[in-house]
């Protein structure tokens, strides 16, 4: 599986967002299928999936934030209960950062390094 991370800052708080499950998902062409999930640690970082997923394999992932018990761990309601970037892997080789940013009502996303 290409090296794929993230980090999750929560704006509103500023501070990062321990606790939040994230589900990668891969497209190989039939539709997505679940190869790997988390949870952010107290640096709000996942840098390892756990993963079914053996191969190197190009193509298209999904990361899902689950959000809504995180606010709700907060006393905070949010309008996205969850959050999905979805990006191209073209070398699996390289490794692939992709940080949320997220307030109650809005997230942001890029890609890291």
């Amino acid at each position: 599986m290409p090296k794929i991370s993230t980090h999750v800052l929560d704006l509103s708080r500023g501070l990062p967002a321990a606790g939040i499950k994230v589900q990668l998902d891969h497209d190989a062409g039939a539709g997505y299928q679940r190869v790997g999930e988390g949870v952010t640690d107290a640096d709000g970082r996942i840098k390892t999936f756990t993963s079914s997923h053996v191969a190197s394999t190009a193509g298209r992932y999904r990361l899902t934030f689950i959000l809504a018990p995180y606010f709700g761990m907060h006393g905070v309601p949010c309008f996205f209960p969850e959050a999905s970037v979805t990006f191209d892997v073209r070398d699996p080789a390289d490794p692939h950062h992709v940080p949320l940013l997220l307030s109650p009502f809005g997230y942001s996303t890029y890609r890291g390094s």
